[in-house]
């Protein structure tokens, strides 16, 4: 008796639940990936104003910070690099050798930044980094002399972190680029 092979046919998968398990793994996916939210630059902003004419500003108690398009850094006008910025806005600001160029006293001194629309956003964040490295650095150098310790060692909301902060305040303006 000879036995003939029969013909298999070939296995085949499923096809029609396979929308399905695509469609799940796709829900899965949605459901537990997390997205992260940009939350951009981190500025506590005073309150509004209740329409009180500002006070005037004496122009030497004011340090402009220009960025132009090309990323150029001008301090009143001058040209400087970004790694000179701290520096002069910590000289600026504290004044030591009473210098009438610059602010009659840090409660005084405010640093206005201006940008241009097309400034590159690196070169802001850097400068911007600058000045609040400054007021950092002095506020540190302040609460050493003081107490000993550096600024961010303080208690959170102390006296002594009130005290430093009375001392070099931060005032600084950003103010909006030219329509161009």
């Amino acid at each position: 008796m000879l036995l003939k092979k029969r013909q298999r046919e070939d296995a085949e998968i499923p096809g029609s639940s396979l929308a399905d398990i695509a469609f799940l793994l796709l829900i899965f996916f949605l459901v537990v990936t997390t997205i992260d939210v940009d939350t951009g630059i981190g500025l506590v902003l005073p309150p509004i104003p209740d329409d009180v004419e500002p006070p005037p500003i004496r122009e030497r108690n004011m340090l402009r910070i220009l960025v132009n398009a090309q990323g150029m850094v001008l301090l009143n006008d001058e040209p400087v690099s970004i790694a000179e910025v701290q520096q002069r806005v910590e000289e600026f600001v504290e004044n030591p050798a009473n210098n009438p160029d610059l602010s009659e006293s840090p409660d005084d001194a405010i640093v206005s930044i201006k940008t241009d629309r097309q400034t590159p956003y690196n070169v802001y964040i850097d400068m911007l980094d600058e000045v609040m490295g400054a007021y950092e650095n002095l506020r540190n150098q302040a609460s050493m002399n003081q107490y000993g310790v550096p600024y961010n060692s303080l208690e959170e909301n102390s006296v002594q972190q009130e005290t430093i902060r009375e001392l070099f305040p931060k005032r600084i303006s950003i103010a909006e680029p030219d329509e161009g």
